[in-house]
């Protein structure tokens, strides 16, 4: 549905500026690897950046923003989202390219295709991101890491994009880069935020073979212990200090336990499922159960990894 008789006075008038690529209560679930979850109240599939700075820049500074890539470390409550959602899966921030030993990957690169540029031509270190279901922009906004590699680790620069629209280049060290997140240390309390449009990683000389055949390996550990099949977040907690939030979890016998068409995974115990047209409550239900019961039992409070919108 176009916007048109919204009540925003603005959104009209910035519709027929993005050339009608601002939708009203437009379904969310599609973009979300959980495929649950209500409409954003103004969507924007931009195709270009400048779309992104039009809109940014029109809208009112109090009027809430959210981004959305793969939608892979999200839960949408059924409600939906008030504000601005923009969308860059399948749209732009889509560009790869090398330069000797280093890696330009715009903000909405799935990880795996990034980690397989890298590897096809010749350079390593970024294997790794081929296990983590999400964005170039999702990964460094969390610092997402998995078999023994970080975001953060190869990261030399960014660009950064700000409330108002204008573009930043930051450097590393800029930011507080902490186990699953990073923040901008220019920031304060009611500063403008800041939203990642591109990273320069550093690389290594590597072989292709080689490479592609690691990342092959990793893809297959995850399938052999992950729900991929179905539609899931991801893991759901973090791991707690000197543990893992899967192995409390099962101990607690909630290995299968099903809400509605939400599951806890029978293959792994850190990610829920949905089944069978799973709401979010469904889901919400879950992790609520989860935590509940794991603190029961090893009075260990879990820590949500997945964000819920």
């Amino acid at each position: 549905m176009l916007v048109n008789d919204i009540p925003h006075s603005w959104a009209a008038a910035l519709s027929k500026q993005l050339k009608n690529s601002l939708l009203l209560n437009h379904p969310l679930n599609r973009y979300t690897s959980w495929r649950a979850g209500g409409p954003g109240e103004v969507v924007l599939i931009p195709e270009s950046i400048e779309d992104i700075q039009t809109a940014l820049a029109f809208i009112p500074k109090d009027y809430p923003v959210t981004w959305l890539g793969l939608g892979s470390n999200v839960l949408i409550q059924d409600h939906g989202i008030s504000g601005l959602v923009i969308i860059t899966q399948g749209s732009v921030l889509n560009e790869t390219k090398i330069d000797g030993e280093t890696i330009y990957a715009q903000a909405g690169v799935p990880c795996g295709q990034l980690a397989r540029f890298v590897a096809r031509n010749n350079k390593a270190g970024l294997e790794f991101l081929a296990g983590i279901p999400g964005t170039v922009g999702g990964a460094l906004a969390m610092n997402a890491g998995c078999y023994g590699g970080e975001t953060w680790d190869h990261v030399i620069q960014v660009e950064t994009l700000d409330r108002g629209g204008a573009r930043h280049i930051r450097q590393k060290d800029e930011f507080n880069i902490a186990y699953r997140k990073a923040l901008f240390r220019g920031l304060t309390t009611g500063s403008i935020q800041e939203y990642f449009l591109s990273a320069i990683f550093k690389v290594k000389e590597g072989d292709k073979v080689e490479s592609l055949l690691q990342i092959k390996t990793m893809l297959d550990k995850r399938n052999q212990s992950q729900p991929t099949n179905l539609p899931n977040c991801g893991s759901v907690f973090k791991n707690p200090p000197g543990n893992h939030a899967a192995k409390l979890i099962e101990a607690c016998g909630l290995k299968g336990v099903k809400i509605g068409g939400a599951q806890i995974s029978e293959k792994h115990a850190n990610f829920i499922v949905n089944i069978d047209h799973a709401s979010s409550q469904d889901i919400l239900d879950l992790i609520a159960l989860a935590k509940q019961k794991v603190k029961e039992k090893f009075q260990i409070e879990l820590e949500q990894e997945v964000k819920v919108l």
